[in-house]
């Protein structure tokens, strides 16, 4: 019995063992996940088609921390850059999630961007990545006693779409 469950222990573990290494270009990574041909990107300011301001200087902002800290490319000007990084805010709205039943003021809102961006090799002109309907969004909560300002939302969306948009900088592997 116990030579039975000692050579069913085996198997399973030798074809787990197997099923790992059958494609070693699947799995995990120990390399570089980001294109290696480029060494700067340019990051510009995304163009705002929507009717609340402000939030393209804040994903600005949050894309070049991300850029720095999270990818092995500097930040450079688009004359003398590899790449530049573009794109478009499509929309920005505020969804009621919930109201006070007494005051019928929102107790929590939702604050929701979608935006459209192009990564593009200088040299060539070629789009190295292009997504459209990138969205992102974020919880506040306008009403007594957390009153947080649609700032806060604001700022927490645009941290989310720059991971989204490095990440996506990321090879296929």
């Amino acid at each position: 019995m116990r030579a039975m469950r000692w050579l069913a222990m085996g198997l399973c573990l030798g074809a787990a063992l197997i099923s790992c290494a059958s494609n070693p270009r699947d799995g995990y990574a120990a390399t570089n996940l980001y294109p290696k041909q480029f060494q700067s990107v340019a990051a510009t300011i995304f163009r705002n088609r929507s009717y609340i301001r402000g939030i393209e200087k804040n994903l600005l902002e949050a894309l070049t921390k991300e850029i720095e800290s999270g990818t092995p490319y500097a930040l450079a000007n688009e004359v003398s850059a590899d790449t530049l990084l573009k794109g478009t805010i499509t929309d920005a709205r505020l969804l009621e999630l919930s109201k006070d039943p007494t005051t019928g003021l929102a107790n929590e809102m939702m604050f929701e961007v979608t935006i459209d961006f192009e990564w593009i090799d200088m040299r060539t002109g070629k789009k190295i990545v292009a997504q459209n309907g990138v969205k992102a969004s974020a919880l506040f909560v306008p009403s007594a006693p957390a009153r947080e300002p649609i700032e806060l939302a604001q700022f927490a969306v645009a941290e989310e779409m720059a991971r989204d948009i490095v990440a996506a900088m990321q090879t296929e592997w």
